[in-house]
């Protein structure tokens, strides 16, 4: 089953670096309630078996309000915990190693840099792509900003879904209205912030200008 546009449009993924004493479910129900579409649980630092235990509830909470819920690199974790999916990075499992594990009802998503990486990406059948680092990264310290002309570019390469990710905040969200995309992806933008049911509900509706067009 292909991914809506609907389904991307805010693509959260979470960073419990800035819970400050909040516990990640609650934070993850308030930005549901804001209105995010998608749920990444990407938490680098856990075992399998952890993550496991971690995403259960929250996998569970995503479902009540109709959003998927992706887990980052651990296939097995996915499975497990009944996840939506996975995604996986260029350097991670590959799209089959993943699909062998979930199956063809389960989600793949995966990174990609350039048009070469977007189209093997899709050629390996992959679900939808997640493309940056768009404005750098506040979690990932090595990444290159990637040009709008490349993210525009990727998007004309393919036909899965993509979303932009990398340093997306409220402030400069808006420089990629109309960049093809099915959607943006956040982390600090709502996870760092003290009440992530506004945040959420502020980068929506900036995802849903930016995407005009783009699809319901």
């Amino acid at each position: 089953m292909q991914l809506t546009d609907a389904q991307m449009r805010l693509y959260a993924i979470t960073d419990d670096r800035w819970l400050n004493g909040r516990t990640l479910y609650d934070c993850v129900e308030d930005a549901l309630k804001g209105g995010v579409t998608m749920l990444q649980i990407r938490e680098k630092h856990c075992s399998t078996e952890k993550l496991t235990a971690l995403a259960i509830p929250i996998v569970s909470l995503c479902h009540r309000y109709h959003v998927p819920c992706i887990i980052n690199d651990d296939v097995q974790a996915a499975k497990d915990s009944g996840a939506d999916g996975v995604h996986v990075g260029q350097d991670d499992a590959s799209i089959a190693q993943a699909r062998a594990v979930l199956g063809a009802e389960k989600w793949i998503g995966t990174s990609a840099h350039n048009v070469a990486e977007a189209r093997k990406a899709q050629q390996d059948g992959a679900d939808y792509i997640g493309t940056g680092a768009v404005f750098g990264s506040a979690t990932k310290q090595d990444a290159t900003p990637l040009s709008l002309q490349t993210l525009q570019e990727i998007c004309q390469a393919v036909t899965i879904p993509v979303v932009a990710i990398g340093g997306i905040t409220a402030e400069n969200a808006l420089q990629l209205r109309g960049f093809g995309g099915q959607g943006i992806a956040v982390i600090s933008a709502i996870f760092a912030k003290p009440d992530c049911m506004t945040a959420a509900k502020e980068m929506r509706q900036l995802a849903d200008a930016i995407c005009k067009g783009a699809g319901a």
